[in-house]
């Protein structure tokens, strides 16, 4: 195990070594915030404040705020749970383009090994990089407490960004093998960057897609993880303002904001709870497993 940590410990290395990889990792997290701050967080506001139907004297304006900001923060998170694993992965791209691969074939190190090390490295990376957006982000909100975040929602965020390093990176390590060198992969980053946003619905929430295109987004892990992340930022926060409104609406304040902006993965005109999420996304993950497996025994064969 000494070799597989090694090379896990030298992936990573090489990723953080490179400033430039770390920052174009977390391009997209940036064009979001930078975006919430020109016009998205007017955006969302107005969409909150339709469902207040005259509920304005209750609810604070500041709790608005903080929900709005507990959005932008999970898309931030969504989105660098599909950058920073891809741009990690493109080390293996780079050892591939400069016959590294070459000399780590020549090593003691078994196949899975290899598979093994590329895969642990991003993952890793991918979770440190989430999980710390994470803190930065609640510590910037005001802290746990502000926003009324429970031991067991920090539970289930840090356990989504979990969930979420792993099945993006085993997705694009079947991904980047459809790329020889460094240039097309890079190319395709500048794509996926821009794309991430709009299928987590980070810009603009699926439910307000066509039922088709909701769909299709839905099909990916992120949008799922983007979800679960939005739940367990926002559902303390929810919770307290339904209390303060004391069932004045009948919880429609609630529902609303729950269906305008998301809070369960709709597939197929099948609403999935949270546990229905992630039982998908492990089922997803687990067959992506299976072939990179195959795929990668193919290719790392002994020379």
């Amino acid at each position: 195990m000494r070799g597989l940590s090694g090379f896990t410990k030298r992936n990573i290395l090489v990723f953080f070594k490179d400033i430039h990889s770390v920052i174009f990792s977390m391009l997209t997290p940036i064009i979001l915030l930078m975006l919430y701050m020109f016009f998205l967080k007017s955006n969302f506001v107005s969409a909150i404040n339709a469902e207040l139907d005259g509920l304005d004297s209750i609810i604070k304006e500041g709790d608005v705020s903080k929900l709005v900001n507990c959005l932008l923060l999970s898309g931030i998170m969504g989105s660098a749970l599909i950058t920073v694993p891809y741009n990690c992965l493109m080390t293996l791209i780079a050892d591939r383009e400069r016959k590294v691969d070459c000399d780590v074939l020549a090593t003691p190190l078994k196949r899975w090994q290899i598979i093994a090390g590329y895969f642990l490295s991003a993952t890793v990376s991918s979770f440190v990089m989430t999980g710390g957006t994470a803190a930065v982000g609640i510590l910037a909100l005001g802290g746990p407490v502000a926003i009324n975040l429970s031991a067991n929602d920090m539970l289930l965020l840090y356990g989504t960004i979990f969930l979420g390093a792993v099945s993006a990176t085993v997705f694009f390590m079947i991904v980047v093998l459809l790329f020889k060198t460094q240039a097309s992969c890079g190319a395709f980053f500048g794509i996926l960057s821009a794309a991430a946003g709009f299928v987590i619905g980070a810009y603009m929430p699926l439910s307000q897609f066509s039922a088709g295109l909701r769909n299709v987004c839905n099909l990916f892990p992120a949008s799922n993880i983007t979800v679960m992340l939005r739940n367990a930022l926002m559902g303390g926060m929810l919770t307290r303002i339904d209390k303060d409104i004391n069932g004045i609406d009948n919880g429609n304040f609630v529902k609303g904001i729950k269906s305008v902006f998301d809070f369960n993965t709709k597939l197929f005109d099948k609403e999935l709870s949270l546990a229905g999420s992630g039982i998908y996304i492990l089922c997803f993950s687990a067959i992506m497993a299976l072939i990179v497996a195959f795929v990668y025994s193919k290719t790392y064969k002994k020379r």
